[in-house]
């Protein structure tokens, strides 16, 4: 396969750098941006390439000849007047007689050409545009696919105000047939993106691939700047599919916008208002941002498939006005149960993809090389964590939506807020504490090395708990956790609501903890942290583990940890912060306002005070 890269352009948009120097030779980390083209073909063993030249033209061809020492043959065409991206690719049609790659020259581009050039031979397409989102798409041009792939419509800027669009530009990457050059006038200024794609995509196959790999426009110095800040941090690279990537998987509704169940109209979709700056900070990270949800309101007839697509418009035209994007949304259509009069009986299956099964992740996993066990699913409902777990990603529940209110399916991490929970995955703020625990752990002479971690309410002891035994799993450590919420006496069995030594029934929880620590087993009824959940019995045997983590508020309270526990780690938390979650919880549990102003002052003196002064106890406060 040969490759065309269009390199004849002036870049007026870059000022003066430009002045001396063409754009596609502009140095980016010490090397011209053509370099990083040719190498990227000759990795792809494609080594026949043709350079489109007219501005300043004598450097580009000074500084490659021809091209053996990037190990290609390099050919060069000067256009005698600029005839935009076409012109060039037109007047060498001659050789070009079988499929061929077009690049931009001012485009850095890591991207797996392998994975596209299959997709294009699979495709059987006569073109085959790179795609992807932007963070701009009100001031861009948009591309319209259909369920398999292929281009329907190009919608030029300015876009109309009544209408919503997907969030999907044209990235300035092609492979082409050599038959498609015949629809190129020959010597008139033409353009692909913005002429000869939209006037063909009724009458030539033009496929879409979307991906998340590296391509970005240097058509500005601050873009420039981008680029090389990302080269240095290894960002570009670590973009290619060369390498498996990683995302965060959301859940639709309930976790992006108000679940009004059954969204059915475009006014129904309103997002929450942190969900924007919580999405743009995965689009400023290494994940992918992937919706995964289900959509029976095909299935139930109540609205159709091309309208649930509008909705979806609505949604990333939503994200943009933030400069926020989603890289991709999947949907299951279909529903299981059958019976109503109204129904689409065609979707009315068992299928593969409907949450709790985890199909909608396998096939983004396959389509955008993601390694599910280093990736997170982040849902509302029972069924969200069930898939995320079947599928092997971490789980996030969120008290958002349904809120896992009525759950008997618990997830890995849950908090109140979808930035919480993102800036907790991105920020990774316990793992220098795991790192601790585990050296700790290791220069600790006795087994089970023991671990207690107190602190108040809503803290942070049953997030680290979670993180640690992951670590320590890491390592190849057995972990075993006892929660001491199991030991909450139900509300009608207390005689004083917030004394904790009878709600954690201290001296049963002491003698127990005894007893597991010695292989007994202890069976307890369980606690249900929320009012609308059952309680699920929990059985507690130990079976020789190399850690044991004791995790909850009363923790630093009990004989026991005192004289067993290794490593005595008390989570911290400051007064305001501690009531704004203690509302929270409150709410997520139905509480009224009023009802949680008198919680707060009723748990103040007889649980939160008494709590605080764990911190004497412990070794670490954090």
């Amino acid at each position: 396969m040969k490759a065309v890269i269009l390199a004849g352009g002036k870049g007026t948009r870059l000022g003066d750098l430009t002045k001396e120097i063409p754009k596609p030779m502009l140095p980016v980390c010490g090397r011209p941006l053509l370099e990083y083209h040719l190498t990227l073909l000759k990795r792809y063993n494609i080594t026949e390439v043709w350079i489109m030249v007219n501005y300043l033209k004598d450097v580009i061809i000074s500084h490659f000849g021809n091209g053996e020492a990037w190990g290609v043959q390099i050919h060069y065409y000067e256009e005698a007047e600029p005839l935009g991206t076409t012109g060039g690719i037109k007047a060498i049609e001659h050789v070009l007689q079988e499929d061929f790659l077009v690049l931009y020259g001012d485009v850095m581009v890591e991207m797996d050409l392998s994975r596209l050039i299959d997709f294009h031979q699979q495709h059987n397409a006569d073109a085959t545009l790179v795609l992807h989102p932007n963070d701009h798409p009100a001031d861009s041009d948009l591309v319209e696919l259909d369920k398999e792939k292929r281009i329907i419509r190009f919608h030029a800027k300015p876009h109309n105000s009544e209408l919503y669009y997907r969030n999907l530009v044209n990235a300035g990457l092609y492979v082409m047939r050599p038959q498609l050059i015949k629809s190129i006038p020959a010597g008139c200024a033409a353009d692909f993106g913005r002429d000869i794609f939209p006037s063909i995509v009724g009458t030539h196959y033009l496929a879409g691939y979307n991906t998340t790999e590296y391509l970005k426009d240097m058509g500005t110095p601050e873009r420039l700047h981008r680029v090389e800040k990302d080269i240095m941090s290894g960002r570009v690279e670590r973009r290619s599919y060369r390498h498996t990537q990683k995302a965060i998987f959301l859940d639709r509704d309930g976790v992006l916008n108000d679940d009004t169940d059954f969204i059915r109209r475009l006014d129904d979709l309103i997002l929450y208002p942190d969900v924007p700056e919580a999405v743009k900070r995965i689009n400023d990270s290494d994940y992918a941002a992937i919706v995964i949800t289900n959509q029976s309101v095909v299935a139930r007839n109540l609205c159709t498939e091309d309208y649930l697509r509008q909705i979806h418009n609505k949604l990333e035209t939503d994200l943009g006005k933030s400069h926020a994007w989603l890289d991709d949304i999947y949907y299951c259509p279909h529903h299981p149960h059958r019976g109503y009069p109204e129904e689409n009986t065609a979707l009315k299956i068992e299928c593969e993809c409907r949450k709790p099964k985890p199909g909608m992740l396998l096939q983004a996993a396959k389509d955008y090389c993601i390694d599910l066990s280093a990736s997170w699913m982040l849902g509302d409902n029972e069924r969200d964590i069930e898939a995320g777990r079947a599928a092997g990603c971490y789980t996030v529940g969120l008290a958002t939506g349904k809120g896992l209110r009525q759950t008997q399916i618990f997830p890995d991490y849950f908090f109140f807020s979808l930035r919480e929970a993102i800036d907790f995955i991105l920020d990774d703020p316990l793992y220098d504490t795991a790192v601790r625990m585990y050296k700790s752990y290791q220069q600790a002479d006795k087994r089970p090395y023991i671990i207690a971690i107190g602190g108040n309410t809503r803290s942070g002891k049953s997030t680290l708990t979670t993180y640690a035994k992951s670590y320590f799993k890491k390592k190849g450590m057995s972990v075993f956790c006892i929660r001491l919420d199991d030991w909450i006496l139900p509300p009608s069995g207390r005689k004083h609501p917030h004394d904790i030594y009878q709600v954690f029934q201290l001296e049963k929880l002491n003698q127990d903890l005894e007893k597991i620590r010695i292989g007994e087993e202890v069976v307890l009824p369980g606690y249900a942290a929320h009012p609308m959940r059952k309680p699920i019995a929990v059985n507690y045997e130990y079976n020789c583990e190399d850690v044991i983590i004791v995790e909850g508020i009363s923790a630093m309270e009990l004989p026991f940890v005192q004289s067993q526990a290794h490593l005595k780690i008390y989570t911290s938390i400051d007064f305001t912060t501690l009531k704004e979650r203690l509302y929270a919880l409150y709410k997520w549990k139905g509480f009224p306002d009023e009802a949680i102003d008198s919680k707060w002052n009723e748990r103040l003196e007889p649980e939160y005070y008494r709590i605080e002064k764990g911190r004497h106890v412990a070794d670490w406060i954090l």
